[in-house]
């Protein structure tokens, strides 16, 4: 006979045992249960003798242990002449942490196993809800769900997420589920699926934890979302707008072509920034995300990387910078990460690479001197305050006052933006955007001169700047104010 017997119990009537595990438990002397907790377990042959596992769920720090002495018992009983069945709740195969840890640890063993199929809390389910999961049904489980920041769903598609059993559960799964779905988007819990208890209950996702009837024969159903949400469904949209079928302009677009609307829409989202619009923001955002998909959708034709690779590629180099997230690494603050951080960038990149290999020379002068000075001052080249900054500034301006000729000139004022773009650093203020928010300040406010002229019937053109300084102030505040 096979060493270890693992019998599906069906998802909680005995109507639903199939005929093979009801002859294999007939035929059997004594069971073991995961759980006695399950409805099933009552209408079983009523001579079986029954151990249960139930109260290494009590006696353990978490359901690592308990899978992982659930599964070493069953290996020794299964050594025995007599082998051991075992028994699960639904299906052997779906949701069943022990039964995974048996078949490895068994094939090590050199032991038999014998797979006894039930039917699985999924069919019930969608009988219950009268859904086909061909329509592409996403299963997760709620423990691995809610240990997610970011759920792994594709919201296009509905998910079925088992084994909610209980409020604490169900709560950080619904803190997880609100990092993509709308708090009030409709889901359904089907509670005791294929049993004589089962309900359906609909209710928005912000109430999932709120109800005191969830628990272990409890299952979630997530609606898709409306229209194309999800990031496969936006790939689609790109691959088809390159197809044969798709847009002329589309398919004539190339890495080189789409260059320029890839910096004016990433700038575009930077006015959406300085402006405070956020539904601009999220605007601009899917038109650089466009951009983004664009150019990976030429390369999956032309053969040369795909998203798949790209996605991995950032997020192994998140990880590898990030050790003391992913890793043993303990940091004392900001500083140590920016210093690790340049760190593993040399070693990835290999030695006598500068710390300043990699910023772009098409950034704008003043954001490439703010990216120079920081990545310099990460190793340690910098002031020791910030009134040794100040005085570099003044320094700078006196070599300006006193340089002869338009070279010298040009090369002394260079120098004094550079510091001042160091005095910015050193006093916390993004320097790019600083200069782009007083551009705006200066543009509205001599707009509103230009208004205040022409209402008063000048010609601005006309009138010496002693004329104009009255306008100036009246237009906001004090002469140079801003």
């Amino acid at each position: 006979m096979d060493s270890i017997t693992i019998v599906g119990l069906g998802p909680g009537d005995p109507r639903h045992l199939t005929r093979e595990a009801w002859d294999v438990l007939e035929a059997a002397n004594e069971v073991w249960l995961r759980t006695a907790h399950h409805p099933t377990v009552a209408g079983l042959p009523p001579h079986l003798t029954l151990h249960s596992f139930d109260h290494l769920y009590e006696e353990a720090e978490g359901f690592a242990q308990v899978y992982d002495a659930i599964a070493g018992e069953i290996l020794r009983l299964g050594q025995r002449p007599e082998g051991v069945i075992y028994a699960v709740p639904g299906h052997p195969l779906v949701g069943e942490a022990t039964v995974a840890q048996i078949l490895s640890r068994a094939k090590e063993a050199d032991l038999a196993v014998r797979i006894v199929e039930g039917l699985s809390f999924v069919e019930p389910t969608l009988t219950a809800l009268r859904i086909d999961p061909l329509a592409g049904l996403q299963v997760y489980d709620a423990v691995e769900l809610a240990a997610c920041y970011h759920p792994p769903l594709n919201p296009d598609l509905p998910a079925l997420v088992g084994q909610l059993y209980s409020r604490t559960l169900a709560a950080d799964v619904k803190l997880t589920l609100m990092n993509q779905y709308p708090d009030d988007h409709k889901v359904v819990l089907v509670h005791a699926a294929g049993t004589s208890e089962q309900r359906v209950v609909r209710l928005p996702l912000y109430e999932l934890d709120r109800r005191d009837d969830v628990a272990h024969l409890t299952t979630l159903y997530i609606p898709s979302l409306p229209g194309v949400t999800s990031f496969e469904g936006l790939q689609d949209t790109v691959a088809h707008l390159r197809a044969p079928d798709g847009c002329p302009w589309d398919r004539e677009q190339t890495h080189e072509s789409l260059r320029t609307g890839l910096l004016e829409e990433a700038y575009e989202a930077l006015a959406a920034i300085d402006a405070g619009d956020v539904q601009a923001l999220q605007e601009e955002l899917g038109d650089l995300l466009l951009q983004v998909l664009l150019q990976t959708q030429i390369a999956t034709e032309e053969g040369e990387f795909k998203m798949a690779q790209v996605i991995a590629g950032i997020d192994a180099k998140l990880k590898h910078r990030h050790p003391h997230v992913w890793g043993g690494r303990r940091v004392s603050g900001t500083g140590e990460v920016l210093q690790r951080w340049e760190e593993l960038k040399r070693e990835e990149k290999g030695e006598g690479r500068s710390v300043l290999d990699g910023v772009p020379a098409i950034l704008p002068a003043l954001q490439q001197a703010d990216t120079y000075s920081r990545r310099a001052a990460r190793v340690g080249f910098d002031w020791t305050g910030v009134g040794g900054v100040a005085d570099k500034v003044r320094e700078e301006i006196a070599e300006v006052e006193a340089a002869a000729t338009t070279e010298e000139r040009e090369a002394e004022l260079g120098d004094l933006l550079f510091a001042v773009v160091n005095w910015a650093r050193w006093l916390g203020v993004d320097p790019e955007a600083a200069l782009r928010k007083a551009n705006a300040r200066f543009a509205h406010r001599f707009r509103s001169m230009e208004r205040m002229a022409r209402e008063r019937g000048l010609d601005m053109t006309a009138l010496t700047i002693d004329e104009l300084e009255p306008l100036w102030r009246e237009a906001k505040g004090d002469w140079g104010a801003e």
